[in-house]
């Protein structure tokens, strides 16, 4: 067996799990996210924390619950889809394993949803530092970039 196949094939896994149980929440317990998602949305802890501050950033807050609602099933249709393509990865990177798929198939497949959640967590940084999450939301904004780092490291992986 190929040992780097090995290695990506459970390289992948990992962010698949992590992100499937991240979905599981966000359609079982929305608010959990939802809640949080607003007051970056808003600027609200910035407002109450940061006053001066917030008044110079003020017109960037999105207070419309609608659009935030909007924005918050956005990224749960993203993270879903990007769990579907991961996990089709994974299948594919063992059925290649195994001989029955082309491991280049198996490849480009896992690096799209490699891909996708790098996407996903890139973008949650670049929106993040547009309303300033830094200010209130550190552990966010870490998670976030460690989760970009996680997925540009399997498409390293990937490439090998």
């Amino acid at each position: 067996m190929d040992m780097t196949l090995i290695a990506q094939t459970f390289a992948l896994a990992l962010p698949a799990m992590w992100l499937t149980l991240g979905v599981r929440d966000n359609l079982l317990h929305p608010d959990l996210n939802e809640t949080y998602t607003a007051q970056v949305f808003s600027l609200e802890r910035m407002k109450q924390e940061y006053p001066e501050d917030y008044a110079r950033i003020q017109h960037r807050a999105v207070t419309n619950r609608k659009v935030q609602r909007a924005a918050f099933r956005l990224v749960v249709i993203a993270e879903l889809l990007t769990v579907i393509v991961l996990w089709i990865g994974v299948v594919l990177l063992v059925l290649s394993l195994l001989a029955s798929v082309p491991v280049s198939t198996a490849r480009s497949v896992a690096m799209l949803g490699a891909l996708m959640f790098t996407m996903i967590w890139g973008m949650f940084t670049v929106v993040g530092e547009h309303f300033s999450y830094w200010f209130c939301h550190e552990g966010a904004q870490t998670t976030h970039f460690q989760m970009t780092l996680w997925g540009m490291a399997n498409l390293i992986l990937l490439n090998l």
